[in-house]
């Protein structure tokens, strides 16, 4: 696919590592020089200096040729306007536009083909916002991700010493929870990958990813760690686009404080917050802290826009005595260093965001991706479509589809619609609440051996390396004379 990536910022820069790595044309362009010699060192791409809102500057990047343009620069003006322009100028198929402002967001009708031509808007915020909250209704996960809908989630948590099943063959799993259908999609041990099999036995400090019907996650969670009580008090360092969005949405369900250096966001906070405790400070004052009872806080979150001040205000809180700290890490390189210095859980935005990128821009009828482990591995929900004849998975059993080694399907859910889910936030033409009616009379069959794949079936894979991707995708492609 060739593909035109406007900004080299953070998402920009990840998107292209991406998707570099999966046969694919890229070309980067931003107006600082020194990012895309940078990004030019390190992958085998294409850049072009000059504003990504300029019909001579995209036609230089090819937009004529590009299959999908990725607008996610700092400026959303300049996204919109650069979709606009390589749909009116250059036809470009498919357009996606990263979009900052709610202002924008809060009116759909200027993504339309009428007005800006935008396919999918993406706002890098909300998705770590909504990433982080689930993270609150699960407190002993390490990450909770949903496919179908919501119909199925993916978590990861970390085994303990003494778990029930510490020690034990995963065959086991049945007998702990008997009334529960789950699956244990991988094993991440000493951060190498393990792949599950009957009787592979689960150690203690292991990162277990399971996947199970929503509604059965916490019972399952139980089998594999202890669980912790709910979540109550929440502290959040930082009253930027994140912290704020972060505030608003968890103000009604918990008791929320907010600590923001700076005078003016602060006033902007309390008119704007109604049951949230805002702090004028530096979250790195060990005496604000110890006056605020840190040590009483289930969840403490640095989410400033300075990666270093995130994580000494996070080591500090967990010294200090907070039960679960969470640092928003810019830097990639920075993340698995955190990770392991005592800091719970360390969240990349960009690594975050990807996810809803890749989902555009797979082969075959994807309907999500999810990045995990920083980009190692990856969780796909693809669609199978066609017929025995047609297709290598449809009319199958599990056991007799030839996966590359590593991947292994979790999950199908059948019932769902075939078309690609559209993120929350992007509801078009009503889509949304169409796939909501066709939901409702869906099964989640957690995958063994002789489940057979049926037409039309959503099925959810995960890859311990995201090199066998482009393989997995092969497998779900309908032969030309289906069509």
């Amino acid at each position: 696919m060739n593909i035109l990536i406007l900004g080299a910022g953070q998402v920009g820069s990840s998107a292209a590592e991406s998707l570099v790595s999966e046969a694919n044309d890229i070309t980067i362009v931003d107006v600082a020089p020194e990012r895309l010699s940078l990004l030019q060192d390190r992958m085998d791409l294409r850049t072009v200096v000059g504003n990504a809102g300029h019909p001579s500057i995209l036609a230089q990047a090819g937009a004529e040729d590009a299959d999908l343009v990725l607008a996610v620069t700092a400026s959303d003006e300049t996204n919109l306007v650069a979709c606009k322009l390589a749909a009116t100028l250059f036809n470009t198929p498919t357009k996606i536009a990263r979009i900052h402002s709610a202002e924008y967001l809060a009116h759909p009708a200027i993504f339309t083909a009428d007005n800006f031509c935008v396919d999918f808007a993406i706002c890098p915020e909300q998705i770590v916002t909504e990433y982080i909250k689930k993270l609150m209704e699960f407190p002993e996960a390490l990450q909770v991700l949903d496919f179908a809908s919501g119909k199925v989630s993916l978590v990861a948590v970390r085994a303990f010493y003494g778990g029930p099943l510490v020690g034990q063959q995963l065959q086991e799993l049945r007998k702990h929870v008997p009334n529960v259908d789950t699956r244990v999609a991988a094993i991440f041990r000493k951060d190498r990958p393990i792949i599950p099999e009957g009787d592979t036995i689960i150690e203690a400090e292991d990162e277990v990813f399971f996947l199970a019907a929503t509604e059965d996650i916490r019972f399952v969670m139980r089998e594999l760690r202890r669980l912790d009580k709910p979540v109550k008090r929440v502290m959040i360092a930082g009253g930027g686009k994140i912290g704020r969005r972060l505030g608003k949405a968890t103000e009604n369900d918990y008791q929320v404080r907010i600590i923001e250096y700076n005078q003016k966001i602060c006033e902007s906070l309390s008119e704007n917050l109604h049951k949230t405790m805002v702090l004028h400070g530096d979250a790195t004052d060990e005496t604000l802290l110890e006056s605020e009872s840190i040590a009483e806080m289930d969840v403490f979150c640095s989410l400033t826009n300075d990666d270093e001040n995130n994580i000494m205000s996070s080591l500090l809180a967990k010294r200090m005595g907070a039960h679960k700290v969470v640092a928003l890490i810019n830097r990639s390189a920075y993340v698995d260093l955190v990770q392991s210095s005592g800091i719970d859980i360390a969240i990349s935005p960009a690594q975050v965001t990807i996810g809803s990128l890749l989902a555009y821009v797979r082969h075959g009828d994807v309907a999500a991706v999810h990045s995990l482990r920083r980009g190692a591995a990856e969780a796909i929900e693809l669609v199978a479509h066609g017929d025995k004849k047609s297709s290598k998975v449809v009319g199958r059993k599990v056991e007799e589809i030839r996966l590359p080694k590593g991947a292994t399907i979790g999950a199908i859910v059948r019932g769902l619609s075939a078309s690609k889910n559209i993120p929350s936030g992007t509801a078009v033409n009503g889509q949304k609440e169409d796939r909501g009616l066709a939901a409702q009379d869906l099964q989640v069959i957690i995958a063994h051996h002789d489940t057979v794949i049926e037409s039309e079936d959503h099925v959810i894979l995960f890859v311990v390396n995201r090199k066998m991707i482009r393989q997995v995708e092969q497998l779900f492609q309908v032969n030309v004379g289906f069509l």
